[in-house]
């Protein structure tokens, strides 16, 4: 008589949405994260990362302990997965700017990269972050200028030229808008520069 056993659970394969990574490291960092834990990585990109756990799959606790514990975050919701994605679809856009020639206009580019009306885009960001999802480019446009400006490489005419600015009255209005101080001021040592995953409406 033969005895016929079932075959065991197949490993779970998961994409984790996580918030706060914004640059390489953050990638390389939450990639080592997960593999301490045990989990086999097959992708870690801005925003998400693609594992497998053992049945009955990854224990979502644990990795949220571990992730925080390097300022990152597991995002459990399909409002705040989507608002995670358009902030990391946002970084992209910002750095276009400066690489290409021609863009779609952000709601188009985010509805193509999320797979999501820009309507419900637009509603989720209002209510997650307190802000649109146009102004939070322009909070990252900024930060982009005063990065730039730190460098002292180019004068404040190529840097509106470079992020697509109207004139320099135009950047410079917009500068003293976000930050309250004028760009001459920043120079001289007033303000501050914000990390990148710091830039949100609300703390």
């Amino acid at each position: 008589m033969r005895i016929f056993q079932d075959p065991p659970p197949a490993p779970v394969m998961t994409t984790l949405y996580i918030r706060n990574m914004v640059c390489p490291r953050c990638i390389d960092r939450v990639r080592e994260t997960l593999q301490e834990l045990g989990l086999t990585v097959h992708a870690v990109r801005l925003g998400e990362a693609e594992v497998t756990a053992p049945p009955p799959g990854p224990d979502i606790l644990r990795i949220d302990g571990a992730l925080r514990v390097h300022g990152f975050q597991l995002l459990l919701g399909r409002e705040e997965q989507t608002v995670e994605r358009a902030r990391i679809a946002l970084l992209e856009y910002r750095a276009m700017l400066e690489t290409e020639q021609t863009l779609p206009r952000v709601s188009a580019f985010l509805e193509r990269k999320l797979g999501v009306p820009s309507r419900k885009i637009g509603a989720a960001f209002a209510a997650r972050e307190g802000i649109t999802v146009e102004r939070h480019l322009i909070l990252l446009k900024i930060e982009r200028v005063k990065e730039l400006l730190g460098y002292g490489e180019l004068t404040l005419s190529e840097i509106a030229y470079r992020l697509r600015y109207s004139s320099v009255q135009h950047l410079s209005a917009q500068f003293r808008s976000v930050t309250g101080v004028s760009v001459r001021d920043f120079k001289g040592g007033a303000g501050h520069r914000h990390p990148l995953d710091a830039v949100r409406g609300r703390p």
